[in-house]
């Protein structure tokens, strides 16, 4: 079973790319790799990820220094199990695809570091929420699988 995340904002420059970064250790931590796909983007893309965002990751483990914003599309959104907007999304996804999540949160663009600190920190605690789910739903489905070979 594959499991499909995004993690959407307008720019993809800030608080996408900060929850993508974190779901990407959280998959690696669970030794999810082969059962979690990770996608990020954006419904008008920045040029770069804010310089604040870089900055604040990489006090935490992260180089996001060479990662570009990139357009995602509603035909990608709509393949996914758990998508969450980052509270400035303008997406309409059809009501039978993925688990919408909207975390309302704050932009970091032009924030001080404290601040950018705190949406990461609130970021990380989503993130391990949301692959608690995730992870959740994968063991389901692999008892479910198991039984019904037996």
């Amino acid at each position: 079973m594959t499991v499909r995340v995004a993690f959407v904002c307008v720019q993809n420059a800030g608080r996408s790319q900060m929850s993508a970064a974190l779901a990407e250790r959280e998959r690696e931590q669970r030794e999810l790799q082969d059962n979690v796909e990770i996608l990020t983007g954006g419904t008008a893309p920045a040029d770069h990820v804010h310089g604040e965002v870089v900055e604040i990751m990489r006090e935490a483990g992260f180089d996001l220094s060479g990662r570009e914003p990139r357009e995602i599309d509603t035909e990608e959104l709509n393949a996914c199990d758990y998508v969450a907007t980052m509270g400035c999304s303008t997406l309409e996804l059809d009501a039978a695809g993925p688990d919408v999540r909207d975390w309302a949160l704050d932009d970091p663009d032009g924030r001080d570091p404290g601040e950018v600190r705190a949406i990461r920190d609130d970021i990380e605690r989503r993130v391990r929420d949301l692959f608690d789910e995730v992870e959740r739903a994968i063991k389901q489905e692999s008892e479910v699988t198991v039984a019904a070979d037996e």
